[in-house]
């Protein structure tokens, strides 16, 4: 492993926790209200990994939705916290090992997500992770979301590391695309090699942590 490297920046949607699924039904649950239903696919191919104002507006112009922006993100928001409260979201594979095996290693670690500060609160109460991490930022805290680098930027400042000592980990294109803007070492983790051809930018593309861990041992 590189002697230079000091943090490791982890995205959290479909990243670390299998969470595409649990947003999914949480808007398809509001779509049915107006006899609309998203598939899965469509949902991995045009919404997965893009912040919620955005795929709200998509919603909204698709099935003509007449209800403001800001009134259904706030909605969407507040069925998010509620269904989290209830719902345990599964962890991607190999999770654990791997937040184990950089901890071992003496790495800092931190989250850059496009989700808002209080849905990550809200997992961590459940699952426990917390406590892996030094830094979280989310949605809350910038200005400019996901394809920008500003959440990255904004880390790596407030770790106060060098962008040459860190490794950010990925699994869509809007977060790659965020991470190399900021000219940092991005690694995509996606277990559904269809997705690859999106992902070309990544300095590797691994299809889980164990594919991750054994690289880098």
């Amino acid at each position: 492993m590189n002697d230079m490297l000091k943090a490791i920046l982890f995205d959290l949607d479909g990243t670390l926790i299998d969470s595409e699924h649990f947003y999914f039904e949480c808007w398809n649950e509001i779509l049915a209200e107006v006899g609309a239903q998203l598939t899965f696919d469509d949902w991995l191919n045009n919404y997965a990994g893009f912040p919620m104002p955005t795929n709200a507006q998509k919603l909204i112009d698709k099935y003509g939705i007449n209800e403001p922006l800001a009134g259904l993100v706030k909605r969407r928001e507040n069925l998010t916290i509620e269904r989290f409260k209830t719902t345990d979201v599964q962890l991607m594979p190999y999770v654990i090992e791997i937040l184990e095996f950089f901890k071992n290693k003496g790495l800092t670690m931190a989250i850059v997500t496009s989700s808002v500060r209080k849905d990550v609160e809200t997992i961590f109460e459940r699952n426990g992770l917390g406590h892996y991490f030094k830094l979280i930022i989310t949605r809350t805290e910038i200005t400019n979301s996901k394809p920008h680098p500003e959440c990255y930027n904004m880390c790596c400042e407030q770790l106060g590391i060098a962008k040459n000592e860190c490794i950010v980990f990925e699994d869509t294109i809007n977060g790659l695309t965020a991470a190399k803007a900021a000219n940092l070492v991005c690694y995509a983790v996606q277990n559904n090699t269809a997705e690859h051809h999106k992902l070309a930018a990544a300095d590797k593309i691994f299809l889980d942590f164990k594919e991750v861990m054994e690289y880098l041992k």
